[in-house]
């Protein structure tokens, strides 16, 4: 069961997405703070740039993944009406049923039907698609507020890795608890993605803090 702040998010995201989208954000802001020292050396550490470089970031892929969510929904919606359109406007039946298989295939799926009851599931949909209307594929305001979170997400993820650095003096120590928040936050978003999937929190969490390391590490390594 969701919280109702969370529940209402879920309304325009999905929650997969919303995790990715954090998982993002914050491999992004690690990536510059894990990087700071080893570009400005022990001398050279400049708080304020790396500040705005990490909220700047952030902000700008925010807006990049934003624009990409809702160019995601349109094409999704487009191929949606394609199929549609390719199985009701079939010849006969055998063609819709075939173009069905294709787009539907059940054999790897979770319904891994007899070939009987995947024929006899595929002629029910077919009937119920010659009853029903082509979907509208125009972005809706829905999947604006969808995008608009996904900025926010992305955006908001830079601003634990911000904060040491306005509530400590010592620019070195802010850095260190900087790395260690976003560190943390990294196992928390892979310990909610196990407890939505039904998996083992604290294994999931403890992949999730390797992967996104490893992340940041090749980031670091070609330049990023």
């Amino acid at each position: 069961m969701h919280t109702k702040p969370i529940a209402r998010i879920l309304k325009y995201i999905d929650v997969g997405d919303a995790l990715g989208e954090a998982l993002f954000g914050l491999i992004m802001a690690l990536t510059f703070t894990l990087g700071a020292r080893l570009v400005a050396g022990d001398e050279g550490l400049d708080a304020r740039d790396l500040v705005v470089a990490t909220l700047g970031c952030n902000v700008a892929w925010g807006i990049i993944d934003a624009v990409l969510f809702l160019l995601g929904i349109h094409v999704y919606r487009q191929n949606r009406s394609r199929i549609f359109n390719a199985i009701t406007g079939a010849s006969d039946d055998k063609t819709a049923l075939a173009e069905m298989a294709q787009e539907f295939p059940l054999e790897d799926g979770p319904l891994a039907l007899d070939p009987r009851d995947q024929d006899e599931l595929y002629r029910y949909l077919l009937s119920l698609a010659k009853r029903a209307k082509p979907s509208a594929t125009a972005i809706s305001i829905d999947d604006l507020i969808g995008a608009v979170i996904v900025f926010l997400i992305v955006a908001a993820t830079a601003i634990p890795a911000v904060i040491p650095f306005m509530l400590i003096d010592d620019k070195y120590l802010a850095l260190r608890v900087s790395n260690l928040l976003l560190v943390g936050l990294l196992y928390a978003a892979g310990h909610s993605w196990a407890r939505f999937a039904g998996s083992r929190p604290f294994a999931v969490g403890m992949a999730m803090t390797v992967l996104g390391l490893v992340l940041v590490t090749i980031a670091l390594i070609l330049g990023g």
